[in-house]
């Protein structure tokens, strides 16, 4: 962590209401859709409505976010309930500086309030090393979505 964010004190809480759901919505508008140049229409999805998803904050103000999804199905190979993480975004001014680390944790924490089995997600590469890092395994081939290039990760969790 650099000098400039060990002052900074970060929270992290959960989204409770349409206010903070937007906030965190502005976010990934932020990010996906103006700096990755992901369509609005792939970006947004009838998941956020069902999803639980965090926010992070710096003095006040949202600088993170993130989603946990309940998937239908877990992988064939893998039985039990698993989550889908996703739509993790930091704010360019706060990354790198362990926010990711915070919303991944709490979303992870999440999965075993709810008693999920494990977790997957669609990585970005630049992202992986940071996913595996946290415990994730690249699963398959390089896919594209979104425009991007992503690999599939997973992890169980361990109550």
């Amino acid at each position: 962590m650099s000098d400039a964010f060990e002052a900074l004190t970060i929270t992290l809480a959960p989204v409770r209401n349409e206010g903070e759901l937007l906030q965190a919505l502005a976010i990934r508008e932020v990010v996906f859709i103006e700096e990755q140049h992901v369509p609005e229409g792939i970006e947004r999805d009838a998941e956020d409505a069902t999803a639980f998803h965090v926010l992070a904050f710096s003095e006040g103000h949202a600088i993170g976010t993130g989603r946990l999804v309940t998937l239908a199905k877990a992988p064939p190979e893998l039985p039990g309930r698993w989550g889908q993480i996703g739509r993790m975004a930091v704010l360019q001014s706060h990354r790198r500086s362990g926010v990711g680390a915070l919303i991944l944790a709490e979303l992870e924490a999440e999965a075993l309030r709810q008693h999920m089995r494990g977790i997957r997600m669609h990585a970005q590469l630049f992202a992986l090393s940071f996913y595996r890092r946290h415990g994730y395994t690249a699963v398959g081939p390089v896919f594209i979505e979104a425009g991007i290039d992503h690999l599939e990760m997973r992890k169980l969790l361990e109550p």
